[in-house]
């Protein structure tokens, strides 16, 4: 099982490139950073992990900038989403991100996507709340279609383009891994029709055993060989048992959490995962 760690990279953390060399130097697999266009300060959406809302949210740097300064500061550490808000990012421009940043990492990306949880955030790119599940898979297919094909078209409910040239191509075939972050059935849905892999939290707990077997039931009824999926963990505790217990199931990586902080705290922190190693 591969380790990788994940950050906030922000305008008052530890530099992204900074810590990109240094979690590679200590033999972490890989660096994930989440996404965040803004907070609308109306703070109607209530956030998942508790009552205050963390500065970092909305002090968040653009992911596909922080991934390049940490991809031209490394060689082997891969880069990732943990998550991208594909409803709140147009998908010919994110195509063309992603496949850029694939082709300068030396095919190094993990594209992690999901819909979000802020739904007046989301309203301010135009997303209606109770479709964004329907426009991020959408959003998702048409992305891949411009990745694979020679002169890609999409036309659907939300994406829809006639045939187009763009490139680069991703330098990974046939694309970047797409990991869809969730929880639900419908998640483990759209992780069989379209994904490449899993990217659920630990968050409240993480059964290994009894979520491979869930994602295994959904994969088997559509046909899907679940050697064709990965499974990432994100925000793994940092205890040795636990992630015996993932390796044992056949988890493919762990993603613990670093604080959105300086140097003198994170290093420590990431030292002390290093252990683990």
């Amino acid at each position: 099982m591969k380790i990788g760690v994940s950050m906030f990279a922000t305008d008052f953390a530890m530099r992204i490139d900074v810590l990109a060399r240094e979690a590679e130097a200590r033999g972490f697999e890989s660096l994930f950073v989440p996404e965040h266009t803004h907070i609308p300060t109306s703070r109607r959406s209530p956030w998942p992990g508790g009552a205050a809302l963390p500065k970092a949210y909305w002090h968040a740097l653009d992911p596909f900038v922080s991934l390049m300064a940490a991809a031209a500061a490394t060689e082997r550490l891969r880069i990732g989403t943990g998550i991208c808000l594909l409803t709140e990012r147009d998908p010919l421009i994110t195509a063309k991100e992603v496949a850029s940043l694939d082709v300068l990492s030396n095919g190094r990306v993990e594209f992690g996507i999901g819909a979000g949880w802020n739904a007046e955030e989301m309203e301010n790119h135009g997303t209606v709340f109770e479709t964004r599940f329907r426009l991020m898979s959408e959003r998702a297919k048409a992305i891949k279609t411009v990745w694979q094909e020679e002169t890609p078209e999409f036309h659907g409910e939300f994406v829809d383009f006639d045939p187009v040239w763009s490139y680069p191509k991703p330098v990974q075939e046939p694309n970047p891994p797409i990991l869809i972050g969730g929880e639900s059935v419908h998640t483990l849905r759209r992780i069989v029709e379209f994904g490449d892999g899993w990217f659920p939290r630990a968050r409240g707990g993480f059964d290994p055993a009894e979520n491979l077997a869930r994602l295994k039931s959904v994969a088997d009824a559509a046909g899907r060989d679940m050697a064709t999926l990965s499974i990432s963990v994100s925000g793994a505790p940092a205890d040795a048992q636990v992630l015996d217990r993932y390796r044992e199931a056949g988890i493919h990586r762990a993603v613990l959490i670093l604080p959105s902080a300086g140097e003198d705290e994170v290093l420590p922190v990431l030292d002390r995962y290093a252990q683990l190693l």
